[in-house]
């Protein structure tokens, strides 16, 4: 079997290429298919329909996107609605012409409401205003499920979508400005311990409460729903509403995040909030209750997989420090 990752040096795409060398390593009969963005650039249509052409994979796994944070979404929004709807096209549209009739889109638990009820369940999609900061992000993410949805309607193929929880764990993004939280916890805690800093400062009250999945367990998750046989997809799946979500079905408050990164980077110094700095949603939470009764469930706890991604960071520091 032939299975196409795109964006498998991305954190998400290379924890997926970690579990597919497992298998090859244990067996498997898989060659994996790979092209960095000088090699192939994914909102090249013709770039794209020459490759599909030319190695007709047998599956193809859409883990390649233009992310950012905050900063980044409200700076470039042109850009992240413009390069993710490109690369969505072109891929699915391709990989199509070229016969794959296996696909995974990722997608990001962004495309919920702002306000949806928690925790949030697939069919909340649609049905509210987006979070503003991200929705060029949100609304690319959108139109890749249903583009997957509206092919399988339309030619019969079988091109599925998962939706991770935020993520985090080896390959994140450490950039002092545009990480997201855990790693920018991870990364400022650990400077307070080689500084000797006595405070570290944390951005609002610290009550708002987030949910976080290891991209090891995100990998696994996406093969357990790239392998699960069609009728076992279809009767837990409907035709417009195909999502699965993926997360650990927990929480946790920003203030209990940072004792927890301070016990893990080993600083023992205090921490205090900035109150006049926004909160953001108070909480968002996935509902994994579809993805438990298929059978997965997420198996790296939140204190190990901290541990696990702060490892990652130390080893990589001369890399990161580029």
């Amino acid at each position: 079997m032939k299975i196409y990752v795109a964006g498998h040096r991305g954190m998400v795409g290379g924890a997926i290429m970690r579990q597919l060398e497992a298998r090859i390593a244990a067996g498997d009969a898989i060659d994996t298919l790979t092209r960095t963005h000088s090699e192939l650039d994914l909102t090249n249509q013709q770039a794209v329909a020459d490759f599909m052409g030319t190695e007709k994979p047998d599956v193809v796994i859409l883990a390649a996107a233009k992310v950012g944070g905050i900063i980044a979404n409200s700076t470039y929004p042109a850009e992240f609605i413009y390069e993710n709807m490109m690369m969505e096209c072109n891929v699915v549209h391709q990989a199509y012409l070229a016969g794959v009739k296996r696909l995974l889109f990722l997608g990001s638990s962004c495309i919920y409401p702002k306000m949806a009820d928690q925790p949030m369940r697939e069919d909340a999609l649609l049905t509210g205003v987006l979070e503003p900061t991200n929705e060029p992000y949100a609304i690319a993410k959108i139109a890749g499920i249903k583009l997957c949805e509206s092919y399988n309607r339309q030619y019969g193929v079988d091109y599925r979508s998962v939706m991770p929880t935020n993520l985090y764990g080896p390959g994140d993004n450490f950039h002092p400005q545009n990480s997201h939280v855990v790693p920018a916890m991870i990364r400022r805690f650990h400077e307070a311990v080689q500084n000797d800093t006595p405070e570290v400062v944390i951005w609002g009250t610290g009550k708002p409460f987030r949910e976080f999945l290891h991209v090891d367990d995100m990998a696994k998750a996406s093969l357990f729903v790239m392998d699960l046989d069609g009728d076992t997809y279809s009767a837990n799946t409907k035709d417009m509403l195909s999502h699965i979500n993926v997360g650990t079905g927990l929480d946790v408050s920003i203030g209990d995040l940072a004792h927890l990164v301070a016990e893990v980077t080993g600083f023992g110094g205090k921490i205090s909030f900035d109150t006049s700095k926004p909160d953001g949603t108070p909480r968002k939470l996935m509902d994994v209750s579809r993805l438990k009764d298929m059978g997965w469930v997420a198996k790296i706890n939140l204190k190990d997989g901290l541990k696990d991604a702060y490892q990652w960071y130390l080893g990589n520091l001369d890399t990161l420090r580029r």
